[in-house]
């Protein structure tokens, strides 16, 4: 997950207390703008108007204008929120990913012995699109998410779409949902990239078919105190990554195996769990849901 918060209070306490924080993304320099305008096929924006509630989206499918999506914006917690649009891309084994295309949300079908759900062959990413006050969308450096991805599809044995395929479909599924995206200030669009061995295999090999899928949901704050300070116990016996292991990519087995530890630190009236490593068990690691940056001082630091 991608999110942002401040930590505060850690718990057993065998180092002293430190405040965490997880920086915000002020560096507009990182930031790709969306200029949605009225030669794109996918949205139509008034020029007369920067009123939020005044947006118009023309569907990729039709003709037809939809409003903004009627959303309750100022409660916006983090769960998903069905949307209008999913994109997929599908490759073969030792082939490259070709143009993929939009349709309709909903579920998808794979068989039994796909190799996502027998062998855990998958990826998936989290960035976000923000809405800016004069009608334009933000994306936050996605070729860096794009560039993580065909890492990580590297160590699990996928083929990945080039970065350029990447931050291309992530622009046309956030155009074509731009309707679901948040106005200033209110929340976010997360984007979901899905990485997944689709294809059937029975013995333990790389699947023979490879899936590229983006869906996306508006959200507000990960966690339910907002920009509060929230909670951490500090795990000494379960760890998240382990040397020469998956740790250091995005695969969805590293997130299944939190759930123990964090599910006991949430009934102790814990937010999360900060992992520490697993050989000297002394070193910071991570949270179950997102990095850590250490203010110290006039010094930032964050586990590599």
């Amino acid at each position: 997950m991608e999110s942002g918060a401040v930590f505060a209070g850690l718990h057993p306490n065998p180092l002293p207390t430190i405040f965490f924080l997880v920086l915000p993304a002020v560096l507009s320099s990182f930031f790709l703008l969306l200029s949605p305008t009225k030669n794109s096929s996918l949205i139509t924006l008034p020029s007369s108007s920067n009123n939020v509630n005044s947006l118009r989206v023309a569907s990729p499918a039709s003709n037809v204008a939809l409003e903004l999506a009627d959303i309750d914006w100022d409660n916006l917690g983090f769960g998903l929120m069905p949307t209008d649009y999913m994109y997929i891309m599908r490759c073969s084994q030792g082939e490259a990913f070709s143009k993929g295309q939009l349709q309709r949300f909903g579920n998808i079908e794979l068989s039994p012995s796909a190799g996502v759900l027998n062998y855990g062959q998958g990826l998936f990413e989290g960035l976000k699109a923000y809405r800016k006050h004069d009608g334009n969308i933000l994306l936050f450096r996605p070729e860096e998410n794009g560039l993580r991805l065909r890492m990580g599809a590297e160590r699990m044995c996928m083929p990945a779409p080039t970065v350029e395929q990447f931050v291309e479909a992530v622009k046309e599924t956030v155009l074509a949902n731009e309707r679901w995206i948040p106005p200033p200030g209110k929340g976010s669009l997360y984007i979901r990239p899905l990485l997944m061995g689709s294809g059937a295999v029975l013995g333990l090999a790389p699947a023979p078919e490879y899936t590229f899928l983006i869906y996306v949901s508006p959200v507000g704050n990960y966690f339910k105190e907002g920009l509060a300070p929230i909670n951490l116990i500090v795990e000494t016996e379960m760890h998240r990554a382990t040397p020469g292991g998956t740790g250091g990519v995005k695969t969805i087995g590293n997130y299944a195996a939190v759930l123990q530890a964090q599910g006991a630190a949430k009934a102790k009236g814990f937010s999360d769990v900060l992992y520490l490593d697993s050989i000297n068990k002394k070193y910071l690691e991570e949270v179950s849901s997102c990095n850590v940056f250490i203010v110290k001082g006039n010094e930032i630091s964050t586990p590599a």
